[in-house]
C-alpha cells in the first residue's frame, strides 16, 4: 500500500494565480530532488480560494525526507504571503479500486 501526502491550501483571495505559479515551482524543485515524484494540484469549484494537492510516495521515510528538503522548506516558505492557511497531511492508503491512478 502507498503513502500519500495531502495539502489543503487556503489562498488569500485574489492571489490564486500567484499561488499556482509558486506551487508549480515547488513541484519542479521537488522533481529535481526526488526524481519520479508525482503530484496533482486540484482547485475546489465550491471554494474558489481552496486548493488541494496530493501525491503518492514509496514510504513514510521518503515523505519525511521531502518535508525536510530544500524544495519543500523553501517552497512553502515562499508561499506564506499567499496563504491564509496550509494543512499538510500524511495518509496511508486504505482501499484502492480500479486501474492505475
Amino acid at each position: 500500500m502507498s503513502v500519500y501526502t495531502l495539502g489543503i491550501w487556503l489562498v488569500k483571495p485574489g492571489r490564486e494565480e500567484d499561488f499556482v505559479q509558486a506551487w508549480q515551482e515547488l513541484a519542479r524543485r521537488t522533481l529535481e530532488e526526488f526524481p519520479g515524484a508525482r503530484a496533482v494540484l486540484l482547485h475546489d469549484r465550491d471554494v474558489p480560494n481552496r486548493f488541494i494537492s496530493t501525491g503518492p510516495w514509496d514510504s513514510v521515510e521518503q515523505v519525511g525526507q521531502w518535508r525536510q528538503s530544500r524544495a519543500f522548506t523553501e517552497g512553502t516558505a515562499a508561499m506564506q504571503d499567499l496563504l491564509e492557511r496550509f494543512e499538510p497531511h500524511t495518509l496511508d492508503e486504505a482501499v484502492s479500486i480500479g486501474g492505475p491512478a
